[in-house]
């Protein structure tokens, strides 16, 4: 078991892996056998009211393990990764003292090792003229060919930013204006020593099944209700090009209430970019160091799956169940 006051590094596990490839189940039953409390690694959970295109955990799922950094935000608000490392850092420790294990869990890559690995952030600064310049050539133009010009100037964080992830986008070519340096190089230069004893389990699966399940949680999320639920958002005054709704099942369903696509269409390109999604995720996962792969194309109870992992606990951690 866990116990507090230790004097080595705190602990910390995490749990990582492309959208629909079992975290939540497996976190659940995770965090309760480790005496654990979970913390969300996920940029969209933050936000309130966006709880079906999120695949956010079910209040019965919620109510068995304490869950943080969930519904912290209002969609019209923005979320970072500087945000995010400045309340879960705290949050570590915190848990570590009260003789809890901290459990990261979700698939935004970039949120989780900058908190695993204490990434230093540049203070580079804004240039609003700029900004206003690049979201009129987004606007006027299309998203499309605003991302090319980052490839041209930056061509690593191109492959890692979606063209639709405007904001994301302009702020790589903001740090490249201002700096003359390259957000991907940046990103490069960043510690890869880690502050905690550290266990990070990394799930994949076969391509195909993977693929397989992200079309059946789509057609669950619309069955939920998904175009209900981003109608609401936007008569409650978010804003269609805030930061929350760009996100997958957001952004596809806002076009389809607009007109501009019909229910069909918005859904087949929710899976489709779903599925380049979850691609980009193994992408940035498998260029991590320290992670520790289980495969989950066999789902069934995933008992074998649990002992795997288990064995990875025991060895990284010096925890038992």
């Amino acid at each position: 078991m866990f116990v507090a006051g230790e004097p080595s590094r705190p602990r910390l596990l995490v749990l990582v892996g492309p959208t629909a490839v079992g975290k939540t189940r497996l976190s659940l039953t995770l965090a309760q056998q480790y005496n654990a409390e979970i913390i969300s690694g996920d940029s969209m959970q933050v936000y309130r009211g966006m709880d079906i295109g999120t695949a956010k955990a079910s209040s019965e799922e919620l109510s068995l393990v304490k869950h943080h950094l969930i519904d912290i935000h209002d969609p019209n608000e923005p979320f970072s990764v500087a945000e995010f490392q400045e309340r879960s850092v705290p949050l570590i420790h915190d848990l570590n003292e009260q003789g809890k294990l901290p459990f990261i869990v979700g698939g935004t890559g970039l949120y989780i090792e900058s908190v695993c690995y204490d990434f230093q952030f540049s203070e580079t600064g804004s240039d609003e003229p700029f900004r206003e310049e690049m979201q009129r050539i987004a606007d006027l133009q299309g998203n499309e060919v605003l991302h090319e010009r980052l490839r041209t100037v930056d061509p690593g964080s191109a492959d890692r930013l979606h063209p639709n992830d405007v904001r994301r986008v302009i702020r790589a070519l903001e740090i490249y204006h201002m700096t003359g340096e390259r957000m991907s190089e940046q990103l490069q230069r960043q510690n890869r020593t880690t502050p905690y004893r550290l266990c990070i389990v990394g799930l994949t699966m076969d391509r195909a099944i993977l693929y397989k399940r992200i079309e059946e949680r789509i057609d669950l999320m619309l069955e939920q209700g998904l175009v209900g639920e981003v109608g609401r958002l936007l008569e409650q005054g978010v804003d269609p090009s805030a930061l929350s709704m760009q996100g997958l099942g957001y952004k596809e369903i806002v076009a389809h209430l607009e007109g501009r696509l019909t229910l069909a269409e918005a859904t087949d390109l929710l899976k489709k970019n779903t599925r380049h999604f979850a691609k980009r995720q193994l992408s940035w996962f498998r260029h991590m160091k320290d992670i520790d792969w289980v495969d989950m194309s066999e789902m069934g109870d995933f008992s074998t799956q649990l002992r795997a992992v288990h064995g990875i606990i025991a060895t990284k951690l010096n925890l038992d169940r």
